[in-house]
């Protein structure tokens, strides 16, 4: 159970009419708003249900009445101080939040359910959420108010969440009166004291450090050390508290705290485990939002004593999120916390170990916790979920070349009835896998199967696939190589053939897959190689000279290829060349800053290119490629405002890759039309394919995430002419049985 003393979103007046509670309501998203007097007296709850029976009960209903008129004036109120178990009876049955009267029934809280995630500043911390990481700068600004900035723009930098500082009056703190009057102390407490009054910021100073933090636009949280500074941050207006672990046996201040209706991040080293709960029964009684922190209170703390697996004794004690705070050297406990479940994470910075004071030892630099950030992000995303397993992307490729098939045991006619001894196991896995031989064998074949040749999922069904004519408002055709092409022909008609080459297709002679003067009524257009032996990419904005040339020499033997496969078609078309122009990198994104390099890179590499008679194009990119069996990054051709300026700038066209830009568009966070606008115009061919998230490309139409309508009307009038293929991955398998599915899909907007 919580108090949320923060009562006017759920209030209106008792003038009120029901369309201003109504829209209160929506405001506050809790279905219930309170009808109250000018001096905070309760007259009623509101809820949906109420409005929805007063206006039943109308013959004409009136919005404009009285809110107190559909209230219910018999309603379930507690007491202020009511004890916290009995409130949390009465929850359920339609009740979720409860009005906290005092004696007079004036308002003073309003009490609901304890919550799974709770806001902390503009991030919500819980159940489903990603671990909110503070940059502790505590008392490491040594006294110094610049400094206090300086490590605020470091965490800035650092990207973490929030910031934490924390305050002390050192008149009400210490016993002497002051930190500087430690004569007669033990050594520890007066090493800390004169610490503590050297590098304490003064309340004004705090504040001019908080407003740093809204101007460098990060949520600042505070520690309290005693109920003067507890009030000066309250007067401030900050959106949490931390206690720090010495004071969770400060029941004083913990309930002072929690009186602020704010929530609080309380840390639990130094204590027993009766102390903890002694500390939440306080913080359950006062209605508190809270998370505990599981926290080994030395300076370093040795790793044996760390003790991780306590969180999950502290959830259970404390009913709440809990998380880390590190005292620890390095960055590493942190992000194994967060594989534990942690939801937040507190870590200190500093800009020197060699400052002075106990926490400057087991603090980050920057870059440290910048790094610790970046894992922290990377173990949230490995994390997954707890639902069934779905294989990848970049598995279900690795699977074709990894794993295994079923194959024809020797030429099988249409008709004819599988066996167990027709069936063979082979490589690579393009077909039927083997766990499915028991449903193949016994199905009479719909389709010719040569000796070798792959079974596939269509084969079970026992029914010829059909295959039709298409018809769209722009040319299509289909992805083909010069070995199947022509069996491709033999049941479509597409308009034009893309020839999507290997490293291998380029070292083969055309002229053996054409018959001497034979001229196809199709045009052509020709994509150049993804990989080269060696792991060679074509890479033209690469800073590696032998790179950079050899990537030049590539392109222009693809655009010859394409030069010379015109004069076996009747088109006078220039040929469409597609071309990957690179900007990739194994293990990063750069900053936009750096991209405009290359993109001059690539420029300069493309005017090397003998390019006449041919249209060369650069395929738009996805942000996490494919490539030699794992992931990487994309740079180049994903951002719309800088794709475009590479197009002003050079009079280049592109190729646009509809899985690709939605999955650039979706990691970017922004609509996916905004790409069709701002690309569009640019666009002299398409690539047709769905995609999933931000990385699930070459997903079959209609199974993924693009809105195809409405690019089919964007495209209509941005590039009506562009030529289209659907390039969904491995849709060449069984006579293209992937392509011509789906063709069929796409006449309903194409």
């Amino acid at each position: 159970m919580i108090l949320d003393r923060r009562t006017a979103p759920f209030t209106v007046g008792s003038d009120a009419t029901v369309m201003e509670a109504l829209r209160r309501i929506s405001e506050n998203r809790t279905r219930m708003v309170l009808v109250v007097d000018a001096d905070g007296t309760v007259r009623g709850t509101l809820t949906d249900g109420d409005v929805r029976r007063w206006l039943v009960a109308q013959s004409v209903p009136d919005l404009e009445a009285p809110a107190l008129d559909a209230a219910c004036t018999d309603f379930v109120s507690v007491q202020e101080h009511e004890d916290a178990e009995r409130i949390t009876a009465l929850f359920g049955r339609g009740v979720d939040r409860i009005p906290v009267l005092d004696e007079g029934g004036r308002l003073v809280a309003v009490a609901a359910p304890t919550p799974r995630a709770f806001p902390v500043g503009r991030h919500l911390v819980g159940e489903g959420q990603r671990a909110l990481v503070i940059g502790e700068i505590g008392n490491n600004h040594q006294g110094d108010l610049d400094l206090a900035r300086r490590l605020v723009d470091h965490c800035v930098e650092a990207g973490v969440d929030a910031v934490k500082l924390q305050l002390r009056d050192m008149a009400s703190l210490y016993r002497s009166g002051s930190g500087s009057a430690s004569g007669g102390e033990d050594l520890g407490p007066q090493y800390t004291m004169n610490l503590l009054a050297k590098y304490t910021l003064s309340v004004e100073d705090m504040y001019q450090v908080f407003d740093h933090c809204a101007a460098r636009d990060i949520d600042v949280l505070c520690t309290p050390w005693d109920l003067v500074s507890a009030d000066a941050l309250e007067r401030y207006g900050i959106p949490a508290y931390k206690i720090a672990s010495a004071d969770l046996t400060h029941h004083d201040l913990l309930a002072h705290v929690a009186d602020f209706g704010r929530p609080m991040i309380v840390s639990t080293g130094m204590s027993t485990e009766q102390e903890i709960g002694g500390a939440v029964d306080v913080l359950r009684g006062r209605g508190a939002v809270y998370a505990l922190l599981q926290t080994q209170s030395t300076y370093p703390a040795p790793y044996k004593d760390v003790n991780l697996r306590y969180m999950e004794r502290l959830a259970a004690i404390g009913d709440c999120p809990v998380g880390y705070s590190g005292h620890e050297r390095g960055w590493h406990v942190p992000v194994a916390a967060v594989a534990r479940g942690a939801s937040i994470i507190e870590k200190h910075v500093t800009v020197d170990r060699a400052l002075e004071g106990t926490d400057h030892k087991v603090s980050l630099l920057r870059d440290e916790l910048a790094t610790m950030v970046r894992q922290i992000r990377e173990v949230e995303e490995a994390l997954g979920t707890e639902g069934p397993r779905e294989v990848s992307t970049g598995e279900l490729m690795n699977r074709v070349n990894l794993a295994k098939s079923l194959v024809a045991g020797r030429d099988l006619r249409a008709g004819e009835v599988v066996s167990a001894a027709d069936v063979e196991v082979k490589s690579p896995g393009r077909g039927l896998q083997p766990d499915r031989r028991d449903e193949l064998v016994g199905v009479a074949l719909q389709r010719d199967v040569p000796a070798g040749d792959f079974f596939y999922p269509g084969d079970l069904s026992g029914r010829a696939r059909r295959r039709g004519t298409y018809s769209f408002d722009r040319p299509w055709g289909l992805p083909v190589r010069f070995h199947d092409f022509r069996s491709l022909l033999e049941v479509s008609a597409p308009d034009f053939l893309e020839f999507h080459q290997s490293a291998k297709d380029m070292d083969l002679d055309p002229a053996q897959f054409f018959a001497p003067g034979e001229r196809l009524g199709q045009f052509v257009t020709v994509h150049a190689p993804d990989l080269y032996p060696g792991d060679f990419l074509i890479d033209l904005a690469s800073p590696d000279r032998a790179i950079w040339e050899r990537s030049i020499h590539e392109v222009q033997r693809v655009v010859d290829l394409a030069r010379g496969l015109r004069e076996r078609f009747t088109c006078e078309d220039d040929p469409i060349v597609i071309v990957t122009m690179g900007g990739f990198l194994p293990d990063r994104h750069v900053a936009p800053a750096e991209r405009p390099a290359m993109y001059e890179r690539v420029q300069q590499g493309l005017e090397r290119v003998d390019e006449a008679g041919v249209r060369l194009t650069a395929q738009t990119l996805p942000p996490f490629p494919w490539l030699m069996g794992g992931q990487q990054f994309h740079n180049l051709f994903m951002d719309p405002e800088d794709t475009v300026a590479f197009c002003e700038a050079t009079g280049r066209r592109l190729t646009f890759d509809v899985s690709h830009t939605k999955l650039a568009a979706t990691f970017a966070g922004r609509p996916f039309g905004e790409y069709v606008e701002a690309m569009g115009p640019f666009t002299e061919h398409l690539h047709i394919v769905d995609s999933v998230g931000v990385d699930g490309e070459g997903v079959q139409v209609g199974e993924g995430e693009v809105d195809f309508a409405d690019l089919a009307e964007r495209m209509g009038h941005l590039a009506p002419d562009a030529p289209f293929i659907p390039e969904i991955w491995m849709g060449h398998v069984n006579g293209g049985e992937g392509f011509f599915t789906a063709l069929e899909r796409l006449e309903e907007w194409f």
